[in-house]
């Protein structure tokens, strides 16, 4: 097609050209095209297709009938590239595979993945000279492949050469799901162009008084101007006779083709229907359903002689979707149900279960159980393939069509679950309520609950969520009693839902900052066991040790709570998958147990958050375990122990796949890495984290991530960027009910003031912290933030306070066995011992950080432990013995990025008589968040292939970074980052 032939286009054919420029040079793009129906979308679209080379082109287009068959437009679109996953990482190959139905899935795959996996494909697709994915009508696509496509369109990068072109409808939902992409917006036709437009189709040349009057009646719509060319009489068009008033035109459209339809034989009508209910475009199929209902095999002729469809085997195409409108409009309800269940039949003869149970339930007339348990079983499939949201519609469906109302229950639950992993919170909260009005066994009504309250755990009152938990699980544990003599089985499950419930209680309690709640969370869980003979799983005894080693620790008992804590420790593998091999279920969907500021309030065991809201799981995978175990060692006073756990987690859930709880589990290995002196790279994994967080709507998880990134930016100095995060976290924090967020959030203001020498300020805030209730504060930041309290109270000259804050710490370590532990407290109690006693008090605490395994994990405890003997002893006139001290303390602290504890000790050192500067810029300061990242992992020695598999990039964008890295840090190679990262 040329230029010439798309009249009044010219700019938006300027912008298309570009978009191909720069994928064609290696820039990945996405562009949407939106506009009304007969805008020209499509037309534009195919010249953008015909004018691609030598990029490579794929195509897709969004059909009705099958907007709720997950993944289905990913398949129509990546299909001729579906060979190229074998090159994919194998998570991702796998996942993209089963979304495309090519494998079955392995376990419940997960959203995430399948878009990593997909963007990975592109990519690959790309590698031979570009890829253009055209993607139309995509009003209709359906949720899983959107957003699948809008996931991996949002990562393109530099390298990629990948662009993805969308023809839309305009629309409220089309702008929200697009609204990130630049787009074109087609508009009416200007009377020139218009002219144009009715010169090529009209029978005569049209009168400019026509044309003026012909463009106002369409709105200057193309597809409406053409269809109205046709329709107009020579006499009409030159202006000899009047044109009929109203025009069959604009919103008329559709009537216009109706009446085409309505001339064409009955049997063209009838393979039309099939056509427009079977959406796909399946030329083969269509046929065999008309015929099958009576129509003649040449049927369809007539209708593409009369240039309603295009049919280029295998495929027809409508030429416009106001024409499929308009004969599944024109047909009689039972004619459809009977296009419908041929169609059905035909499908199931193939083997396309997914879509015959379709078109089965749009044949139905009322509830059917076997029609809704064939839904029920497409949901499920779809949600093992990662369409959460899709599949979330399909089980809506068949809780319809199902006439048994317990059953119904049960399918609204599993609907309320899909829709929100599929993020449908709105769909989510509506069949839980539906669900919740028949309900009536026990366990599922423990369920409902125990979603109920995950959901607000989520994105709402993380206290009331709490007390949900709290009675749900009361009630459950009464009604097993109640059913004592029933089944094992029954009593298994029974046990089970409650832990569960007590688990996702436990973690509620520590958002709040409840520790009467944990209390009574311990206490019921000790409950919760087998009769005597009857086998434990190992993770429900890893769990119940867990959540009454905590409850016993809160109400006193540190002896007993300390043994129940270690024994579930103890019970956990070495390394590597960190699984149990239990293969069963618990949940503990958001932050349990261990967030504190840490470290000096930097580290810290931040409660973590095993498994995502409505779906999961305290025990069920390793990730989940690891999490659980990173609460425990914070219990005990252990935070290197808890940092281990936190970034072992986060590894196992990238490589495992689990990575729909990827923002919840990013808080824990952003959290880690912040206690093992990373801050720049806890800064980079949240911001990954924050992201992902707001694009699922888990505001809470938005919240967490939010104040550990006011934390970083307070130990950097970086003051607008602190304030800025812990305002936003504040905001969220305080009116959920977050205690334990707020009181990070609040932490970090107290840390900057603290860094920048307002000691005043940070002794009024970290003060303010220490006795801050649940919902604004929490005990574990008290706990972390005391010696930072300690050494803002010494400042100020409150030797009250400071001892106080110093005995706490003492009395909460007691049972702490690390090292790094015990050498806080000793520095503590050097800030507040006689001045005699303090350089030797100092010296054990750098001895025991010696003695820890991972020295960079301590540099940031060591270089805040040397300052302080450096200040100690230089006030003690012994500045020789200060300098190495202040030295260290000042090169530690410039590689960590952590400007204001550098300036501190570079100015100690100065007045004890060295006058070094620093030794160049901080080597990380210049790297973006994403460039950090990728840094980080190639410096451990990650493949290039690996590290976008982890990041959700492709390949070629994470080459591309490391042609920016390089540069920006004055090397050359992966070795020279290993040495200068590692």
């Amino acid at each position: 097609m040329t230029v010439g032939r798309i009249s009044g286009r010219e700019d938006e054919l300027g912008a298309l050209e570009e978009f191909l420029e720069d994928v064609r040079s290696g820039t990945g793009r996405s562009l949407v095209v939106r506009g009304e129906p007969g805008a020209g979308k499509s037309t534009l679209l195919r010249h953008a297709a015909d004018r691609a080379a030598p990029a490579r082109v794929l195509t897709a287009t969004g059909a009705e009938p099958e907007s709720g068959m997950a993944f289905a437009a990913l398949h129509q679109l990546l299909r001729p590239v579906a060979g190229l996953a074998d090159a994919l990482p194998g998570a991702q190959r796998d996942a993209v595979r089963a979304a495309l139905g090519l494998a079955e899935p392995a376990a419940a795959q997960d959203g995430f993945l399948v878009s990593a996996g997909v963007l990975s494909l592109l990519a690959e697709a790309a590698s031979a000279g570009g890829l253009v994915c055209v993607v139309d009508d995509f009003q209709w696509v359906d949720q899983s492949s959107a957003g699948a496509l809008l996931f991996a369109a949002r990562r393109f990068g530099g390298g990629d050469g990948v662009g993805l072109l969308i023809g839309t409808r305009d629309g409220a939902g089309a702008r929200r799901a697009l609204s990130a992409l630049p787009s074109l917006e087609l508009g009416a036709l200007d009377a020139a162009s218009a002219r144009d437009v009715l010169a090529e189709r009209a029978a005569a040349d049209p009168a400019p008084e026509v044309v003026e009057i012909v463009t106002a009646a369409t709105g200057g719509n193309p597809l409406a101007l053409r269809e109205t060319a046709g329709l107009l009489t020579p006499d009409q068009l030159t202006g000899r006779a009047p044109l009929p008033d109203p025009l069959p035109v604009g919103e008329e459209v559709a009537a216009v083709y109706g009446e085409r339809i309505v001339r064409l034989p009955e049997d063209t009508r009838l393979a039309l229907l099939a056509a427009a209910l079977e959406g796909r475009g399946d030329a083969r199929l269509i046929r065999a359903a008309a015929e099958q209902l009576g129509a003649d095999p040449g049927a369809l002729d007539a209708a593409e002689a009369a240039g309603i469809v295009e049919i280029r085997p295998p495929r027809l195409r409508f030429r416009h979707p106001l024409i499929r409108a308009a004969a599944h409009a024109g047909a009689a309800p039972a004619a459809r149900r009977a296009v419908h269940r041929r169609l059905a039949g035909l499908l199931a003869e193939d083997g396309d279960h997914d879509r015959a149970a379709r078109h089965r339930a749009e044949a139905a007339t009322g509830p059917d159980e076997d029609v809704a348990a064939g839904l029920a079983a497409a949901g499920e499939r779809a949600r093992a393939r990662g369409g959460y949201a899709d599949a979330a519609g399909l089980l809506a469906r068949a809780a319809v069509l199902t006439p048994d109302p317990a059953v119904r229950a049960r399918r609204l639950t599993d609907t309320a679950t899909a829709a929100w992993l599929g993020g449908r919170p709105g769909r989510a909260h509506s069949a839980l309520a539906a669900a919740r009005g028949l309900a009536r066994d026990p366990l599922l009504r423990a369920e409902i609950a125990r979603l109920d309250a995950r959901f607000e755990l989520s994105s709402g009152n993380a206290a009331e969520a709490l007390r949900t938990l709290l009675s749900a699980a009361e009630a459950a544990g009464a009604a097993g009693a109640a059913g004592a003599g029933g089944s094992e089985e029954r009593a298994r499950a029974t046990r089970r839902i409650v832990l569960a419930l007590l688990a996702d209680a436990a973690e509620a309690a520590s958002a709040v900052g409840d520790t009467e709640a944990a209390v009574r969370v311990g206490r019921r869980a000790a409950a919760v066991t087998a009769p005597p003979g009857v086998p434990e799983d190992a993770g429900d005894a890893f769990l119940r040790d867990v959540l009454t080693g905590m409850g016993v620790l809160y109400e006193g008992d540190a002896d007993h709570g300390t043994h129940l804590l270690r024994r579930a420790l103890a019970g956990l593998p070495d390394e590597g998958t960190g699984d149990d091999g239990s293969g069963h279920e618990h949940t503990c969907g958001t932050h349990v147990g261990h967030d504190s500021p840490g470290h000096d309030g930097v580290g810290s065991a931040e409660p973590t958050r095993p498994a995502p809201a409505g779906t999961g799981s305290a025990a069920e995978s390793p990730a989940a375990r690891l999490l659980w175990a990173a609460a425990a060692a914070s219990l005990l006073g252990e935070r290197d122990a808890a940092a281990r756990y936190g970034a072992r987690a986060g590894r196992v859930a990238r490589v495992s796949g689990m990575v729909g709880t990827l923002p919840v589990v990013l808080e824990n290995a952003a959290t880690a890495e912040r206690m093992n002196s990373g801050f720049a790279l806890s800064a980079a994994l949240s911001e990954e984290g924050l992201a992902l967080a707001r694009e699922a709507g888990l505001d809470n998880s938005v919240a967490a991530h939010l104040a550990n990134l006011a934390v970083c930016a307070a130990v950097r100095g970086q003051e607008d960027e602190c304030r800025a995060r812990a305002r936003e976290a504040l905001a969220i924090a305080i009116p959920h009910r977050l205690g334990l967020r707020a009181g990070v959030a609040s932490y970090a203001l107290g840390l900057l003031d603290l860094g920048l020498g307002r000691f005043d300020r940070a002794h009024e805030r970290l003060t303010a912290l220490a006795s801050a209730g649940p919902g604004a504060g929490h005990h574990m930041v008290v706990w972390g933030s005391a010696a930072d309290r300690v050494e803002a109270a010494v400042a100020v000259g409150d030797r009250a306070a400071a001892d106080a804050a110093a005995e706490f710490l003492g009395q909460w370590s007691a049972e702490a066995a690390s090292p790094r532990a015990r050498a806080l407290v000793a520095r503590c109690r050097a800030l507040v011992a006689d001045e005699a006693d303090a350089p030797a008090l100092l010296r054990r605490a750098l001895e025991l950080l010696a003695a820890d395994d991972d020295q960079d994990a301590t540099a940031y405890d060591r270089a805040r432990t040397e300052l302080l003997l450096g200040e100690r002893l230089r006030r003690d006139r012994r500045a020789g013995e200060a300098r190495p001290h202040l030295r260290h303390a000042a090169e530690a602290f410039h590689r960590m990025g952590a400007l204001p504890w550098e300036r501190r000790a570079r100015g100690e050192l100065r007045a004890a008589g060295e006058t070094a500067g620093p030794d160049g810029p901080a080597a990380l300061d210049g790297l973006t968040a994403q460039e950090l990242r990728i840094a980080r992992l190639v410096a451990e020695g990650v493949s290039n292939r690996d590290v976008a598999a982890r990041l959700f990039l492709s390949p070629r964008t994470v080459e591309y970074h490391l042609y920016k890295v390089y540069p920006k840090l004055g090397i050359s190679s992966r070795t020279e980052l290993a040495r200068l990262l590692q």
